[in-house]
């Protein structure tokens, strides 16, 4: 160690990227961000390398679309308008990510062509971004009532599921709940858990419809 070394002890201080709470909090959200575009990222690779199955893209991809709404809109601002100049001041590679968040939905919704498989997943994707949302603390009325009456519109179109459905039926009421209500009402935090404890039922139920139909 050299004496000019020795005498300048601010050569051995931590690098801090944040002083204080504000920006740390700013640099996590731009680091969650640059997550969630990178992991859509690989997963776009990953469907057309025929290494996830449709099922299973279309439920992670529905997921990070909506994570990706809650991460961008912690960011945006005069510096990152738009998310093009995120990827384009972080040299991020993803013209594959960018084109799904474009679309805003999984390409295996895109590529169908109105039959069965499309309103699975359709259905799929539904039930992924209200329970996301849920989980993620969205709970006014306007934010959640567009997925819950196409999520009941979609299942009353699909054949193979039967009338008495008990996922419709528990569906439906929610969506009733959720019409009763003003635009910008909340739901409660005990209507929070139970409208997500009968999504999760219900959703397990459908993909147990499905497998029994195959």
């Amino acid at each position: 160690m050299s004496a000019s070394q020795e005498n300048r002890p601010e050569l051995y201080e931590e690098v801090k990227l944040y002083h204080n709470a504000r920006e740390r909090e700013k640099f996590d959200s731009l680091a969650d961000l640059y997550a969630v575009i990178n992991t859509l990222q690989h997963l776009e690779k990953a469907y057309i390398r025929d290494c996830v199955t449709p099922k299973e893209y279309t439920g992670a991809c529905s997921k990070l679309l909506v994570q990706y709404k809650a991460a961008f809109r912690q960011v945006k601002g005069e510096d990152f308008p738009t998310v093009d100049t995120f990827v384009k001041k972080y040299r991020l590679d993803c013209p594959a990510a960018l084109e799904r968040i474009k679309e805003d939905r999984p390409i295996t919704i895109k590529d169908d062509k109105g039959n069965t498989s499309r309103c699975i997943a359709d259905i799929v994707s539904l039930f992924i971004t209200i329970m996301d949302k849920l989980r993620l603390e969205i709970r006014a009325m306007d934010d959640l009532h567009p997925e819950l009456r196409d999520l009941v519109d979609t299942m009353n179109r699909l054949s193979i599921l039967p009338s008495n459905f008990e996922g419709k039926e528990k569906v439906s009421e929610w969506l009733a709940t959720l019409n009763s209500m003003q635009a910008s009402d909340e739901l409660s935090e005990s209507q929070v858990r139970q409208l997500l404890f009968d999504l999760e039922s219900s959703y397990a139920s459908f993909n147990k419809v499905l497998h029994e139909s195959n």
